[in-house]
């Protein structure tokens, strides 16, 4: 039993650290969805753990000859809403649907990874940028942490924060993603390169000239 003060990690490491299939898979995992060059491989075990978990709450449920009544329905209808408010499921999923979600699912809820796939950023890196630099917000609140796991029903809300210059269609970071777009343009290979350097210095100088919240309040007998 842990101390009663400090909450036990939730994310499981690997038992055995050295396994070539599992490390080529995590290599691959987190070139594709653009993780974290040092510590990447975390974020995939807190995914890892996290399916783990859902897997093994599914797994007791359907050995559960009852759970058609009483707690162990609630429970199932529980999960199968939750699982499904995250993007996860369908509306008709059931219990055998949760044994056949994937890590690289898991990874796509993650908000870098929807920043990417709603056109908010040119690659998986440079959505991690936008987020991490303050110019993605989910309605009035601004978002910074790229493992965010986005619900269904934020998915609208999402966009570029009210403060930043991409909001701006005419941006010419905007512009350049609607050309690479367009039919005979030249998209690049996401997962392999990061963003240059340029593009990074661009976003950290928006993000510093952006107003703040300070700002928006008036002062006292204006």
């Amino acid at each position: 039993m842990g101390h009663p003060k400090f909450a036990r990690p939730k994310t499981d490491r690997p038992t055995h650290p050295w396994k070539e299939a599992r490390i080529e898979e995590e290599h691959r995992l987190k070139e594709q969805f653009g993780l974290k060059k040092v510590g990447g491989m975390k974020e995939i075990w807190r995914e890892k753990s996290a399916l783990r978990r859902h897997r093994n709450q599914a797994m007791k449920l359907i050995g559960r000859v009852d759970s058609t009544e009483g707690h162990f329905a609630r429970e199932k209808q529980d999960l199968l809403v939750s699982l499904h408010n995250k993007g996860l499921l369908h509306e008709d999923s059931n219990l055998d649907d949760v044994l056949s979600i994937t890590v690289e699912q898991m990874l796509s809820r993650r908000l870098q990874s929807v920043v990417y796939f709603k056109g908010l950023a040119p690659s998986m890196r440079s959505a991690r940028s936008l987020i991490v630099h303050g110019h993605i917000s989910i309605g009035d609140q601004r978002m910074t942490v790229p493992g965010y796991k986005i619900l269904r029903s934020e998915e609208e809300e999402l966009g570029y924060s009210p403060g930043s210059p991409y909001i701006d269609p005419d941006h010419a970071f905007r512009r350049e993603m609607e050309e690479r777009r367009m039919p005979g343009g030249t998209p690049e290979d996401d997962t392999q390169k990061d963003p240059e350097d340029d593009f990074v210095e661009q976003v950290k100088a928006d993000a510093e000239s952006a107003p703040t919240i300070e700002d928006t309040i008036p002062e006292e007998g204006a």
